[in-house]
């Protein structure tokens, strides 16, 4: 068979910007950070104390039965919210057989952290017996899926991948394959996280993943690939991308705002947090994305790059890049948009992939805020502080999780 081509046309998007697309785009182009202290919980006692957290939106809006969002957790109403959004962009009607051939992955790194914590407290000051009925629907990691699923009636393949924050470049990655081997029309993809609690800072604290260095400063917390870089701060959010045959999208004049051309999956093999230093895994993951897209090194111009803010993946980080692309890795403009909205675990890829499919609409591309000093072993040009011009055809989104799991997606302007 054929393989069939697919084409993105429709975007949704939550973030510590707030609910929307364009609130999302016009920000990070703009190069403004939505880092600040920590609100939704006392953090004095912690020793990170910044987060990018999702403001409060009109979550029941986006639901048919809007009482249905008082159910549900922040995790779920991200992404559905986002669903909602990407949904009306791409302007499908589900209706007679398309509902069966339109799927959902959307996934998420940890599921219902939030709910966790809170009924788990619940049940030790007060008694099991006063655990919520809602707890498990809430708590675990398939319900964004579900839920977004049961809103459009759609009865396609509906699935959670869940893989650290590699999980929504997998799930848009394998969202492509089910409908280039012609499963499904449509697939709904994406990631959603809400983990800025005691709990995720707690237990990321502890494993002295976060920044800890600039509580006074907020804004200048997430620094990737800057020397003075000391780890990543946590964002919260959702994104979800509406994935199209081509030829489809195409008899019913969709605007198309991109080509998926490229996915790439691999796995370290070799640490539970901590990538090798030349990023081996990461290196065939990208490579594997351009054999996929049949494009040489020499086509790729730009990468959205996972770019945490550790010290660790950002060196393995550009140690790969060097090493996939040789020469011409000096001539690459490699960003990382969390230096703005945070780190969104397993929404990166949605949200970052969204990213990087509007560098083709603006003919730009978003830059590294807080690069003020440039480390030996990061000495690529990192797009930093301001937004730069771009006419390339492609662009990369990497995405790296614990676990050593690895997911790179390519994208074609259309």
């Amino acid at each position: 068979m054929e393989r069939r081509r697919v084409a993105i046309t429709g975007l949704g998007a939550v973030s510590g910007y707030g609910a929307g697309v364009d609130v999302l785009t016009d920000n990070a182009f703009a190069g403004r950070s939505c880092v600040s202290r920590i609100s939704g919980f006392d953090p004095a006692a912690f020793p990170c104390q910044i987060g990018a957290e999702c403001p409060d939106f009109d979550a029941p809006s986006y639901f048919k039965e809007p009482r249905d969002a008082r159910r549900f957790e922040q995790s779920i109403l991200q992404a559905t919210a986002a669903a909602k959004m990407a949904v009306e962009d791409c302007g499908l009607q589900f209706e007679g057989d398309l509902k069966n051939r339109t799927g959902v992955f959307i996934g998420s790194g940890i599921g219902g952290l939030r709910t966790l914590e809170e009924q788990i407290m619940r049940s030790v000051e007060k008694g099991a017996e006063r655990i919520s009925p809602f707890f498990i629907i809430n708590a675990i990691a398939n319900m964004p899926a579900g839920v977004v699923a049961r809103e459009w009636g759609v009865h396609g393949p509906c699935f959670c991948v869940t893989s650290a924050c590699a999980t929504s470049g997998h799930s848009i990655g394998e969202a492509a394959l089910a409908i280039r081997h012609g499963r499904t029309d449509v697939m709904i993809a994406g990631g959603t996280e809400a983990a800025l609690n005691q709990v995720g800072i707690g237990g990321f604290s502890t494993l002295k993943a976060l920044c800890f260095d600039f509580n006074d400063e907020p804004e200048r917390g997430s620094r990737p690939f800057d020397k003075r870089r000391s780890g990543f701060v946590m964002g919260e959010g959702g994104g979800v991308l509406i994935l199209e045959e081509w030829e489809h999208a195409m008899a019913r004049n969709a605007k198309i705002y991109a080509e998926l051309v490229g996915y790439g999956a691999s796995a370290d093999a070799h640490h539970v947090t901590a990538p090798p230093e030349d990023g081996a895994g990461a290196q065939l993951a990208m490579r594997w994305a351009m054999e996929d897209a049949g494009v040489q090194p020499g086509d790729v111009t730009y990468i959205n790059a996972h770019g945490t803010s550790t010290p660790l993946n950002d060196r393995a980080e550009t140690a790969a890049i060097k090493a996939v692309f040789g020469d011409l890795a000096y001539k690459l403009k490699v960003s990382s948009t969390k230096s703005m909205h945070g780190h969104l675990l397993g929404a990166a890829a949605a949200v970052e992939g969204i990213l990087c499919i509007k560098t083709f609409e603006r003919n730009e591309l978003p830059p590294t805020i807080n690069y003020e000093e440039q480390d030996p072993d990061c000495d690529l040009d990192y797009v930093p502080n301001e937004a730069v011009p771009f006419d390339g055809d492609y662009a990369m989104c990497n995405t790296f999780g614990f676990g050593g799991q690895n997911a790179v997606l390519l994208f074609r302007r259309a």
